[in-house]
């Protein structure tokens, strides 16, 4: 009696795990912090500390349940952390990235450090610095998106056929080559982009008649982004990496600092369909006419005219991570974000 008991109680907490151990499993990634400069617009390049050479930093794409495991080398001259924004980190507060607080001190130049997390909850996630945010995050590139897929998918997730991640964010021009400086409450951004470029070195979103576009917009910066899309509404879905029980149509989506909002759209009106900024001095290059975080939905079959801005651009389709998001579950660099290294030595001398 006292053994069928206990029997039917072990049944009963395996069958409580199974869909975790069914559905989990143990990630390991590696992510180096260099020095390189990236060209952020024309004319304009910036000196970031880029994750794994690049702005943004990898796409890291996992699954909620997944056990992820990240060793993160210092190649810099400066202190690092890692806070992943949105993971809650139950029973892992060690692992949040807040030196002094959550994790001793800070990773040091040449120090490697290893976060252990469970990946508690699904939706549009990212990671950034936790050491001078004012600088390091806002104006520094020292971002990338999580994108945590759910156990259990709604129907508006499987009608979708694209994804696109899109992060918004300043640079101040005043700083660009001085690291250790910027960000500070009296500093005046003066450029201002989508995944680290400004337009036109932004890229075209292509879809064809009939897709369902998915936009992941992360607030990476430290200003608010008003992105108004063109010729279609967009259905909010998400706001901060959790479904809305009630989504809504908007024509312009509020991207705070450190927000993220899903928005998904039907892409049925053929043409060529601007998105940009709505704050008027965030569609400049630094004052200059048209700049900022800026893309064009181009319609496949739709004749591109001969006067069109860009008539001759030489097309990244991995520009908002939707390629990479199609792959298998893991960690994704993107070539067309990897920037020039610094030379160290030159570094240490400014």
């Amino acid at each position: 009696m006292r053994q069928s008991l206990v029997t039917r109680m072990f049944l009963i907490c395996a069958l409580a795990l199974l869909p975790r151990l069914v559905w989990a499993e143990a990630r390991e990634f590696n992510l180096a912090i260099d020095e390189v400069t990236i060209d952020v617009a024309p004319g304009f390049s910036n000196k970031v500390f880029a994750f794994n050479g690049q702005v943004p930093g990898p796409l890291i794409h996992v699954k909620e349940g997944d056990d992820v495991t990240v060793h993160v080398t210092n190649n810099t001259t400066l202190n690092h952390s890692i806070h992943w924004h949105g993971i809650n980190q139950i029973g892992t507060w060690h692992m949040d990235g807040v030196p002094g607080v959550s994790q001793q001190t800070d990773i040091k130049p040449g120090e490697t450090y290893t976060y252990k997390f469970n990946v508690d909850r699904p939706g549009t996630l990212w990671y950034h610095c936790h050491v001078n945010v004012w600088e390091h995050v806002a104006t520094r590139g020292m971002w990338g998106p999580i994108i945590v897929d759910p156990k259990n998918p709604t129907e508006l997730d499987k009608s979708v056929t694209k994804d696109a991640v899109l992060m918004m964010s300043t640079w101040q021009s005043a700083y660009a080559n001085s690291y250790g400086k910027g960000g500070m409450p009296s500093d005046v951004a003066d450029y201002f982009s989508v995944n680290g470029r400004s337009f036109p070195m932004t890229q075209p979103i292509r879809v064809k008649k009939g897709d369902v576009l998915r936009m992941r917009f992360i607030g990476a910066g430290d200003e608010t982004h008003q992105m108004h899309m063109h010729g279609h509404d967009m259905l909010v879905v998400a706001k901060d990496g959790y479904n809305l029980p009630v989504p809504y149509y908007v024509d312009t989506v509020p991207v705070g600092p450190g927000e993220r909002y899903d928005v998904i759209v039907k892409m049925n009106n053929p043409g060529y369909f601007v998105m940009h900024d709505h704050v008027d001095r965030h569609m400049t290059n630094n004052g200059a006419m048209m700049g900022g975080p800026m893309t064009v939905f181009e319609y496949a079959d739709v004749k591109m005219d001969d006067w069109y801005a860009w008539k001759t651009i030489v097309y990244d389709p991995n520009f908002f991570y939707s390629e990479s998001l199609k792959q298998p579950y893991g960690m994704y660099n993107s070539a067309g974000f990897q920037g020039k290294p610094v030379e160290q030595g030159r570094r240490r001398r400014q």
